[in-house]
């Protein structure tokens, strides 16, 4: 069941829906695959066993991009179940382009308001790692209510996990790595694997490093990765 105590009423969305320019090669992906791979926030609270056939850790990435990445990590850990959300379309044709082309089967996704798909479709404890890649930082002051890390979000995210559970967190933008660091090592529930104030020294060697992160390298920019393990 999902559990109606304390939703996360969100006033303020984190993303902007930018204008979807698809390839005809993403569009015909997503017409052809999103009936098997495709999930939606309409069709209410999610039956994880009954969506991948079996019984298996699950791992829920927020705003995948264009996909490489999860399906890199579907591809290495054929054990577990992977749903990604994103709401931009040309990276949902891409991801089911490339889910269908290596053969996929623990792969779904929603084209949805992660907030929303969370606090509508994801049973609580039911999580075993949810994942958080370069989101959006907004990197201007007077934006930085539109993160979507901010207290409220953490406790959405620890509902969501089994005790154990992780949620794993990068960034490109130090500032928004700081704030990062700031919400969830106040977040009660959670401990930061890396020590109190600390960063993971490095990445991770599950997290595949992606063309929009060499892309920040070479300008410069540092990444800094943060896991969190749900206490209670």
């Amino acid at each position: 069941m999902i559990q109606s105590e304390q939703p996360f009423q969100r006033k303020i969305r984190s993303f902007v829906m930018r204008a979807a320019r698809m390839t005809d090669g993403q569009k015909k992906s997503l017409e052809r695959n999103w009936a098997e791979f495709g999930l939606s926030k309409a069709t209410g609270p999610l039956d994880l066993t009954e969506t991948f056939g079996r019984d298996a850790d699950t791992v829920l990435e927020i705003g995948f991009g264009m996909g490489d990445s999860l399906v890199d990590m579907a591809l290495a850990a054929p054990d577990k179940n992977f749903i990604g959300i994103e709401v931009h379309l040309p990276g949902v044709g891409r991801m089911l382009n490339r889910t269908e082309s290596e053969g996929l089967t623990n792969i779904r996704c929603y084209k949805d308001d992660a907030v929303e798909v969370l606090s509508d479709c994801i049973a609580d404890a039911s999580l075993s790692t949810v994942q958080l890649f370069f989101p959006d930082p907004w990197h201007k002051k007077k934006h930085h209510k539109r993160r979507i890390v901010q207290p409220e979000f953490a406790q959405l995210i620890r509902r969501k996990l089994k005790t154990g559970g992780t949620f794993h967190l990068a960034t490109d933008w130090e500032n928004y790595a700081e704030h990062m660091l700031e919400v969830m090592d106040a977040a009660e529930g959670f401990e930061n694997t890396a020590g109190q104030d600390h960063y993971l020294p490095e990445r991770p060697a599950h997290r595949p490093v992606t063309k929009f992160e060499k892309r920040g390298q070479k300008l410069g920019h540092g990444v800094w990765d943060l896991i969190y393990q749900k206490t209670s």
